[in-house]
């Protein structure tokens, strides 16, 4: 079974890479009428620290799920800033290609990819 999941796990990552994310670092980010952003993830590449930033104050109630390239969800520590942003401490992570889930009450709102150095 533990294959099976590891396969479908790679083939969906293989294709939000190539449709989704290789758009730019938020591809899947919802946006207003006017087309900019609601979620922006900054810096990227990341060193010490990723923050989230949001244009409303959802800081509170969005739930962060954070994955390694091969599907594993990671625990990081994380720390509400204000009512708009979120930063997660990367520091202690090994240096690779990590994705960035955001829920909303329990629904997917976007997906962001980053780097960590």
């Amino acid at each position: 079974m533990r294959p099976l999941k590891t396969l479908l796990f790679t083939v969906l990552l293989a294709f939000i890479t190539q449709f989704a994310l290789g758009q730019g670092q938020d591809a899947f980010s919802p946006e207003r009428g006017d087309g900019t952003k609601l979620v922006k993830i900054f810096p990227n590449p990341a060193t010490d620290y990723l923050s989230i930033k949001f244009e409303a104050p959802l800081a509170k109630t969005i739930k962060l799920t954070l994955h390694n390239i091969i599907g594993n969800s990671l625990e990081v520590e994380s720390e509400i800033v204000d009512e708009h942003e979120i930063r997660l401490k990367v520091k202690d992570l090994p240096a690779g290609v990590y994705l960035l889930a955001l829920k909303e009450d329990g629904r997917s709102q976007s997906c962001f990819k980053f780097l960590k150095r």
